[in-house]
């Protein structure tokens, strides 16, 4: 998935996919709606992630995976 709100960088967390600017891994926010979380206790959680990082990289996730998806 690429997303310019997301960076690996070898030097930052051992390369883990982490929000631009920040240090909070991208994993944390798919557990956190996994776990049932809204997005605010997310960003409340994470302020130095914005609301508009956050919904991008959901909405990079879904057109990653909407070329392999079937209809029901």
């Amino acid at each position: 998935m690429d997303s310019v709100h997301v960076v690996r960088d070898p030097e930052i967390l051992g390369g883990t996919p982490v929000f631009a600017g920040t240090r909070v891994p991208v994993r944390v926010l798919f557990e956190h709606l996994a776990a049932g979380d809204s997005l605010d206790v997310f960003l409340t959680d994470f302020p130095s992630v914005s609301r508009e990082m956050a919904v991008q990289v959901l909405q990079d996730a879904r057109a990653a995976l909407a070329p392999d998806a079937h209809p029901a």
